[in-house]
Formats: structure tokens, C-alpha cells, sequence
């Protein structure tokens, strides 16, 4: 597999948890990432993916501002 790298290595490479790099494979974040069977093909080129999820602790109820439109 020239020019890709396992989840594992790209794990080692970005400095994050190989369930994240799964799950970020899994949303479609990591551009130019293929499925062989049960293994993640990732290119080594790859630019690790900005983190967006919430970190505040501040639950965000999305359905606030929906009750204010009825």
C-alpha cells in the first residue's frame, strides 16, 4: 500500500487515539481515506482535520432558538 498509511501510524504521526481517527474516517473528514475491508487506508499526505467538537462544557440546546419562531 504505497503512499497510504495504517490508523495506527497515522495515530502516532498526529498525536491522537486511533478510535478518533476511525470515527473521523467514519464522518468522511479525512479527505482521500479508503475502506479495504475492515482497514482504513489513509493517504500519508493527509492533513489532520480541524477538532470541532464542543470542548466548553456548555450544552448547547439547538432547539432554543426554534421555539421563539413558533
Amino acid at each position: 500500500m504505497n503512499g497510504y498509511l495504517k490508523i495506527s501510524e497515522v495515530a502516532e504521526k498526529w498525536g491522537i487515539k486511533e478510535r478518533r481517527i476511525n470515527t473521523l474516517c467514519l464522518e468522511g473528514r479525512i479527505e482521500g481515506a479508503v475502506k479495504f475491508g475492515n482497514t482504513w487506508a489513509i493517504p500519508e499526505d493527509a492533513k489532520k482535520p480541524k477538532d470541532e467538537r464542543i470542548k466548553s462544557g456548555r450544552y448547547i440546546d439547538w432547539r432554543k432558538d426554534n421555539k421563539n419562531d413558533k
